[in-house]
């Protein structure tokens, strides 16, 4: 038994190899970038980097639009994908075109769909803008106004709604139809169902979809930068902003420095989500 043991890890040598070079070097390596002053003789200056980056005002705008464009996209996926799980539900067989309709945005790339986006959206005399128009409205130039970060999210959320919905889809088939019959004898409506069966039969994956959508919700960057390029409006400049350009200028100092900055923060946020989970589950034992 243990010669066997020891037998598995050939196999897991060329995946351990791929994640040491590819991820755990240039992991170690970044926070060694960071507390340097970047000149050939690369000198150690312990913090003074993180302290200028936190000073920059750029840095500054682009974290507080990650965190808020993350807190807007993450409840709107969790609330959408929610609700039409449960509707695909009620149609049982006839449910399948649907949900691949919903997927399908998921799969197609973001540049295809961008291109969709701009002759309905962002077009001055697009479909959207003519309704604006007919109900009286001044048309709106997305582009080149602050509400950009409307069409933004709807493209963030529309794109990775599908995913969410195949997660709770697949949970819902689990839960037993005669909770449901037994809540309708008892009087008990749709919404009641729902709230009092559903979700607390169904809340680890409820919680996996909210922790996903809420990862997922910092890649908006790629979306972003299709509509908005390197240099956006100010509502839609994201971390990853600041630090393409960053990069694009080889100044790696400040890349490390607020990815690690960002980092430390989505791991502070994450850890106090999943210790007010375990608190709630034990309070509720």
């Amino acid at each position: 038994m243990f010669q066997k043991k020891k037998s598995l890890w050939l196999f897991l040598l060329p995946g351990l190899t791929g994640l040491l070079l590819f991820y755990v070097v240039p992991f170690l390596g970044g926070i060694y970038y960071s507390m340097t002053d970047g000149t050939i003789s690369n000198q150690i200056v312990w913090f003074d980097n993180y302290k200028r980056v936190w000073d920059n005002e750029v840095f500054r705008l682009g974290l507080k639009n990650s965190l808020e464009l993350s807190l807007i996209c993450a409840p709107l996926i969790f609330v959408f994908s929610f609700v039409l799980a449960v509707m695909l539900r009620v149609l049982k067989e006839k449910s399948v075109t649907f949900r691949n309709l919903l997927l399908m945005p998921y799969l197609v790339p973001s540049a295809a769909l961008l291109i969709v986006w701009q002759q309905i959206l962002f077009d001055y005399g697009g479909p959207v803008n003519r309704v604006v128009a007919a109900l009286g409205f001044e048309r709106v130039l997305w582009l080149e106004s602050e509400a950009l970060r409307v069409p933004v999210v709807l493209l963030y959320v529309w794109k990775n709604l599908g995913f969410s919905i195949v997660l709770f889809s697949a949970a819902l088939s689990s839960v037993p139809d005669a909770l449901y019959e037994f809540a309708r004898l008892e009087g008990a409506n749709a919404v009641q169902q729902e709230m009092r069966i559903t979700l607390p039969m169904i809340l680890p994956t409820a919680f996996l979809v909210f922790v996903m959508a809420w990862v997922n919700a910092f890649k908006i960057f790629k979306e972003v930068y299709f509509i908005g390029g390197a240099y956006p409006r100010d509502s839609v400049y994201t971390l990853q902003h600041y630090m393409n350009n960053q990069f694009a200028k080889l100044d790696y100092q400040n890349v490390t420095t607020a990815a690690y900055s960002f980092a430390l923060i989505v791991f502070v946020l994450f850890g106090a989500l999943y210790l007010s989970r375990g608190v709630r589950g034990n309070d509720g034992r």
